[in-house]
């Protein structure tokens, strides 16, 4: 995506990260267009992709996932295909919330969560550790979560 975000358009998506219910009048009131235009500014970013969805942020201790986890796996080869097969498989799993794949002394970093301890125990090894080319699997488990995602921070979109 290469279409330049004009300051209207990042005032929306700071907004619209903030609280992705506004409606449609509440929006435009907050950055300063009519409805109308407001309108269509979002529908384009929805278009062009910059607004990939809508969803509600729930605390994950308050539906029973009480552990977060960081993965680092290496696959046995380095080969696109086999980095493509792992992704897909990893894609599945439900318990995986994110996947990167990384450069450094690993090839992805999964992001886990689970209910307890012995549920994690669970899914590492009878699950993810079954995977086919998984060389090596190093957990790092969270004991505090410190600052957590809470959007991208759009003071730096206009610099390329």
């Amino acid at each position: 995506m290469e279409n330049e975000l004009e300051p209207v358009d990042l005032r929306i998506l700071e907004a619209l990260q903030e609280d992705g219910r506004l409606t449609n009048q509440a929006l435009s009131e907050r950055v300063g267009l009519s409805t109308s235009p407001s309108w269509r500014r979002v529908r384009q970013l929805e278009e062009n992709g910059v607004i990939q969805g809508y969803r509600a942020v729930l605390d994950r201790r308050a539906v029973g996932l009480g552990v977060l986890a960081f993965i680092r796996v290496k696959i046995d080869s380095h080969s696109a295909e086999e980095a493509e097969s792992f992704a897909a498989e990893v894609i599945g799993l439900e318990e995986v919330v994110a996947c990167y794949s990384i450069a450094g002394d690993a090839d992805f970093l999964l992001q886990v969560v689970a209910p307890d301890l012995d549920h994690y125990a669970d899914f590492a090894m009878s699950t993810l550790r079954r995977l086919p080319r998984i060389k090596e699997m190093q957990t790092t488990f969270v004991l505090k979560e410190i600052k957590r995602f809470d959007g991208l921070p759009l003071r730096f979109a206009g610099e390329r």
